[in-house]
């Protein structure tokens, strides 16, 4: 039997939960340029569910509440248990713009030793995000 690969095509969707989910909705589109895409009001001024995209992916955001999975934000915790890194075609601009809209830089711009230019921030709620030019190949199997 011949088995045909899937095309390639965005398959994770990172989500995050902030205190003050409103605020972090704007603060994204203003700070990292994401394009906000969809809102779901929660009750008592929430979010419930909320979409920002950029180029072809797509992060969730939503508002912190009591729920099963019990989240809360980094500086709650003591820190950050993850990141999410975003590819960008202009990431001197972009390390700008965010740093301009209060973006906590906590590596600045630098080269890697694998040809990627990139940057280190964390949001205002304490999420660490890192931007740079590096694309991991989608195609490949290289290991």
């Amino acid at each position: 039997m011949s088995h045909s690969p899937l095309p390639a095509t965005t398959r994770v969707f990172p989500f995050l939960r902030y205190e003050d989910a409103p605020a972090a909705f704007e603060w994204l589109a203003r700070a990292f340029g994401f394009e906000k895409q969809m809102l779901v009001p929660g009750p008592d001024g929430t979010i419930a569910h909320a979409q920002l995209r950029y180029g072809g992916s797509v992060i969730m955001i939503g508002s912190i509440t009591d729920d099963v999975m019990k989240l809360k934000r980094p500086a709650v915790v003591g820190g950050a248990t993850q990141g999410l890194y975003v590819h960008v075609d202009d990431v001197d601009a972009h390390h700008d713009r965010a740093k301009a809209a209060g973006a906590e830089i906590i590596m600045e711009l630098e080269d890697s030793d694998y040809g990627s230019r990139e940057y280190i921030a964390r949001d205002p709620e304490g999420h660490v995000w890192s931007f740079g030019t590096y694309a991991p190949d989608m195609e490949g199997g290289n290991t």
